[in-house]
């Protein structure tokens, strides 16, 4: 049982597809901490994923939409304020894809149309749904907006290939929509920049497991797992943040603080 510090909010989670999925732990954590929300993913997570499990366990429905698609997105925010019976007050969204990745196309040799559909669905897909959020008017005052990133924002990490420019751009929609959102409607936008999770999408990455053990013999307190990244997403969703937006926050385990560690010395 949760502190029900989310009790009488409404959300929309993006991305959920299984049990190794952060959306899924941020749909596990904010139901045990009173939230009321819509699943979203694109149709095919219903047939390839758990979604409908997780539906069921937290009491939830699930809408499927194509999220770089802004009349399926329109959609999906008046459907949702119908069964939520109002305003929305937290969104997460947690979605990437890169065909370069799956094909193993290293960086020098993108395809570009892989390329432009890889930002499309990795970045542009935020500010779609938080333009139609603002269109809508569909959050509520002292709302909350989070997408999750990754440090390859801002620097090389080889292997990650277009999605370090998917998720560079995506934290850049963050602070541009985050000023108008939080000066218009009152309602923060901020990222969370996560250690590597071993996510069904993340382990798509080359040599994701060497990575891994980088990030988590560089880091003090080791790597961030998906459970504490659905502890500070919900803290996120939660009024004890609501002075905070615009932020890219890591949750790293210090990794984004690091030079070279005992570890890598010994």
């Amino acid at each position: 049982m949760g502190n029900n510090i989310l009790k009488g909010k409404k959300g929309i989670i993006f991305g959920a597809l299984d049990e190794k999925s952060i959306a899924w732990k941020v749909a596990e954590k904010a139901y045990d901490e009173g939230a009321q929300f819509v699943l979203t993913n694109v149709a095919t997570a219903e047939r390839f994923g758990k979604v409908k499990e997780l539906a069921q366990k937290t009491n939830s429905e699930f809408i499927a939409a194509d999220a770089t698609k802004p009349e399926e997105l329109e959609e999906l925010f008046k459907k949702s304020m119908d069964i939520l019976g109002g305003k929305i007050d937290f969104v997460l969204h947690s979605i990437g894809m890169s065909m370069n990745i799956r094909k193993g196309l290293q960086y020098h040799e993108l395809n570009y149309n892989y390329y432009m559909k890889t930002l499309d669905v990795s970045a542009i897909s935020f500010h779609k749904v938080m333009q139609t959020a603002f269109k809508l008017d569909a959050m509520n005052k002292g709302g909350s907006i989070v997408a999750l990133t990754y440090i390859a924002a801002q620097r090389t990490f080889y292997g990650y290939n277009d999605m370090a420019d998917a998720k560079a751009l995506l934290e850049s929609i963050a602070r541009s929509f985050g000023y108008i959102f939080g000066k218009e409607k009152k309602v923060r936008v901020n990222t969370v920049s996560q250690s590597p999770v071993r996510t069904t999408a993340g382990q798509g990455i080359k040599q994701f497991g060497s990575l891994f053990d980088y990030a988590e013999k560089m880091s003090p307190l080791g790597n961030a797992d998906g459970e504490d990244a659905a502890n500070l997403v919900v803290m996120l969703f939660s009024d004890y943040t609501k002075r905070i937006t615009m932020q890219n926050i890591y949750n790293d385990g210090g990794f984004s603080s690091m030079g070279v560690s005992e570890d890598f010395i010994d």
